[in-house]
């Protein structure tokens, strides 16, 4: 999946960038106090998207 996509599918469930870090963006979601690391690659696997979205208690990318 693109990043972009993913990144989209964050914002829509109300996450928030919460700071860059080296090779990787943090997200943060308020509502649930939750947070995750979400890398810098033009592509991130399916699996690795389904783990960010559990981190940030959100619903699965499709």
């Amino acid at each position: 999946m693109k990043r972009s996509a993913l990144i989209r599918h964050l914002r829509s469930h109300g996450c928030e960038l919460l700071r860059e870090g080296g090779s990787h963006s943090w997200w943060h979601n308020p509502a649930l106090n939750k947070r995750s690391a979400v890398p810098r690659y033009n592509e991130i696997g399916d699996i690795l998207a389904k783990k960010i979205c559990k981190d940030l208690g959100i619903p699965a990318v499709k």
